[in-house]
Order: C-alpha cells, then structure tokens, then sequence
C-alpha cells in the first residue's frame, strides 16, 4: 500500500469516515467487544496509511497524530452528552451527598439487575462523570469544558 501525506489523509479521514462511524453514537455505542473492535480496525487502517509512522505501534501513531482511540472517542462523546444535559429532561438523578470530595454535579448511580440496562448512555456514563474534576463539571461554556475535557483525556493511556 502506498504511504501517504497526514495532511491529505488526516483531512478526509475525518471527513469522510469517522464523521459516519461516529454520527449519534451515544444512542448506537456497540456493546460486544467484537463490534467495537471491528471499528477500531476501519482507524487502524487508516492510520497505517500515513508515510513515515511505518514503525510506530497503533498507540503511538495515535499520539503522534493528536488523535484518540474509539473508545475514548465514545467516552468523550458521552461526557459531552451529560454535559449538555446537566439542567436535565430528568434522565439523570442529582447525588445531593455532603462529600467535599470530587465535582458539585455527582449524579447517583443505580444498579440494575439486567445487563442490557447497562449499557444505556444513561448509565454508562454516570461512573465517568462522577469522577471528572470539578474544574472541567464546572466549566462555564460547552467550549470551555471540551477543551479541559480534551486534555484530561489525552493524559490517559
């Protein structure tokens, strides 16, 4: 295959592929570890593409490239989902605890018996929310809060 420049490839990858394979995926996130993995294989080839990155694991052309893997990218997406929803269509219950601990918008974490209950956005997402810094709950515009959400992400692996 045939290595080319990130300035082309990177442009109509977004553009052109990830742009579906991301189109609501909060409502559609896969739940079986084969599926995710079949989307993540669609990035890695792409990122193979790209010229001068031949030697480089799939981690590190990640890096290189400032992008993220599908998985954070749905995490991401997520938190941008409860972010936008915080003064609620009542989808999510506030945790009013006296914890001095953590961000001031904990919501409260149910258990359900079913595992297909799970995986709904509404719940999948409220273990990560909990644990966000209260600098980035805090942000005064869905601006600010994506850029500090972006860097808090990129510190992880």
């Amino acid at each position: 295959m045939a290595s080319e420049s990130r300035e082309m490839v990177l442009p109509l990858y977004s553009t052109l592929v990830r742009s579906h394979r991301e189109y609501c995926v909060q409502l559609w996130s896969p739940e079986h570890k084969k599926d995710m993995d079949l989307l993540e294989q669609v990035q890695r080839r792409a990122m193979k593409v790209i010229g001068g990155l031949e030697n480089l694991s799939y981690e590190d052309r990640l890096r290189e490239l400032e992008l993220f893997s599908l998985e954070k990218r749905r995490l991401e997406g997520d938190l941008k989902g409860r972010y936008l929803r915080e003064d609620g269509e009542g989808l999510f219950i506030r945790d009013y605890s006296d914890k001095t601990r953590g961000n001031s918008f904990k919501v409260r974490e149910c258990r359900f018996r079913l595992d297909i209950r799970k995986k709904f956005f509404t719940v999948r997402v409220v273990r990560h929310w909990n644990r966000l810094p209260r600098e980035i709950v805090d942000a005064p515009s869905l601006e600010v809060y994506k850029t500090r959400l972006d860097g808090t992400l990129s510190n992880l692996v």
